[in-house]
């Protein structure tokens, strides 16, 4: 049992995509970036009408950067960093990407660094109705239901979206709550956010 459980969790890991990483030198020079965050940075271009380049930064977040650069200027102390974050949510409206940066402050201004975390929005909590899916073993009706409940949707607001009657809907979460070991809608949405 506690090998299967191993197993699933290491499934799920491999699935997961998790947010690019890019670090910049105060000059905006490229110290580091992951695959991820040029995969990212291509839909940012193409939501904005360019082309997706690679190795150019997409003019969004050269001005990110150059935000935190300024910041950077003020701040020089090393504790710093924590006290600011700036933060911009790009490309389409329907798979918005959030873009985080931080300012990583050295005494001496020319080993600062800058940060920047390129996440797409609304993935995590697809992933995890993803996972609960598999772990649940739910059916694709049941998914769309734990879809509804996380946005806090009513039996009444889940019927009418999947053309049901609330009893459907009612009998949809009582298979959900079986399978999730669970006696509430809050306990399932637990056991969901929980993966």
């Amino acid at each position: 049992m506690l090998e299967n459980i191993h197993d699933h969790a290491e499934n799920i890991a491999d699935k997961r995509m998790g947010p690019g990483i890019l670090m910049l030198s105060p000059s905006m020079q490229l110290l580091y970036s992951d695959r991820r965050t040029w995969e990212l940075f291509g839909r940012i271009n193409k939501s904005q009408g360019g082309k997706a380049t690679q190795g150019v930064l997409p003019p969004a977040v050269a001005e990110l950067g150059a935000e935190i650069m300024k910041i950077l200027q003020v701040r020089t102390d090393a504790k710093d960093w924590e006290q600011f974050r700036v933060k911009r949510v790009l490309g389409d409206p329907d798979r918005p990407i959030l873009l985080c940066g931080f300012g990583l402050p050295e005494q001496h201004g020319s080993k600062s660094r800058i940060l920047i975390t390129v996440e797409e929005l609304g993935r995590r909590q697809e992933a995890m109705v993803d996972q609960a899916k598999e772990l649940f073993r739910l059916t694709a009706r049941e998914v769309a239901v734990v879809q509804h409940l996380l946005k806090g949707w009513t039996n009444k607001e889940i019927a009418n979206a999947l053309k049901v009657t609330e009893q459907t809907v009612k009998e949809h979460i009582k298979h959900i709550m079986a399978k999730t070991k669970t006696t509430t809608r809050t306990g399932v949405l637990v056991q969901v956010l929980r993966l």
